[in-house]
């Protein structure tokens, strides 16, 4: 006796208010999307599509897990030393934004710097600090108040807002993701379009990807007056025609992502 089967095709992301027709529609959008690029990422390097030509300012971000018994003491060192290489005319460099984090990794350092004129300024401001005796100690006092650290050299999206100096108080929220290889054009193509839904209350600071260290990893660096303001902007977004689409698509190209709450400390230009 022949048996009929039925297969259910279920939508592989959940999606808020979407009517079957418009699911079905969507779906198949995003089937054509994993096969269809706005842009060949084998004509040019991912770092000249995506990065910002005007400019040719690196960053590099830090995470320093400090002994919880010592952060009190790493964040008063900090605050001596690193506004005299902030300040240092000498040194191609910058500090944007120096914090803890409050919610995500305890006791935890985030630093994020700026290098004005590229690798070559990187290279300038390592050989001027390896000679500086204050920093060489600062260093080896700092060494012992850690239980790991590890940095990101990044550069800045071209569709993003450039870093500035704000006045506080505000969270600052750093979500990471990190991203299936193969797919940072994609995400380039969608959030080029996605980030003016998030412009409404100057809450984007800055978008980054990675370059050396963990790769295929976007930095995108959010400020809020406070965790109820975040919940409320980031639920407006939802009413903005468009957003869930693009929230759609973009879901699909990580394979993990992490949010870190964090508080500037008094120094950070971020404020």
């Amino acid at each position: 006796m022949a048996m009929k089967l039925r297969v259910v095709v279920s939508c592989p992301c959940p999606c808020r208010g979407l009517g079957s027709s418009a699911r079905s529609a969507r779906e198949d959008s995003w089937l054509k999307s994993l096969f269809v690029r706005k842009v060949d990422p084998r004509k040019d390097a991912h770092s000249n599509l995506l990065a910002k030509r005007e400019t040719s300012s690196l960053y590099k971000l830090q995470f320093h897990n400090v002994k919880p018994e010592c952060l009190e003491a790493y964040n008063k060192l900090c605050q001596e030393v690193l506004p005299k290489i902030h300040e240092e005319k000498h040194y191609p460099c910058a500090l944007v934004g120096t914090w803890n984090t409050w919610y995500g990794e305890q006791d935890q350092a985030v630093h994020l710097w700026r290098y004005e004129g590229g690798y070559p300024a990187l290279n300038e401001v390592m050989s001027k600090l390896r000679q500086n005796k204050e920093f060489t100690e600062f260093r080896k006092e700092r060494g012992n108040m850690l239980l790991s650290r590890k940095n990101q050299l990044l550069l800045e999206f071209s569709f993003w807002n450039e870093p500035v100096p704000r006045d506080g108080p505000n969270i600052y929220e750093l979500r990471s993701y990190q991203l299936r290889p193969g797919t940072m054009i994609e995400w380039g193509n969608y959030w080029a379009r996605a980030i003016r839904f998030r412009q409404d209350s100057n809450e984007a600071v800055g978008g980054f990807f990675s370059q050396i260290g963990q790769l295929y990893m976007v930095h995108h660096l959010w400020a809020y007056k406070d965790l109820q303001t975040r919940e409320d902007i980031r639920n407006a977004a939802w009413h903005k025609p468009g957003w869930d689409e693009l929230v759609y698509y973009t879901v699909p190209l990580i394979q993990e992502m992490e949010s870190r709450i964090m508080i500037p400390l008094k120094i950070s230009p971020l404020q």
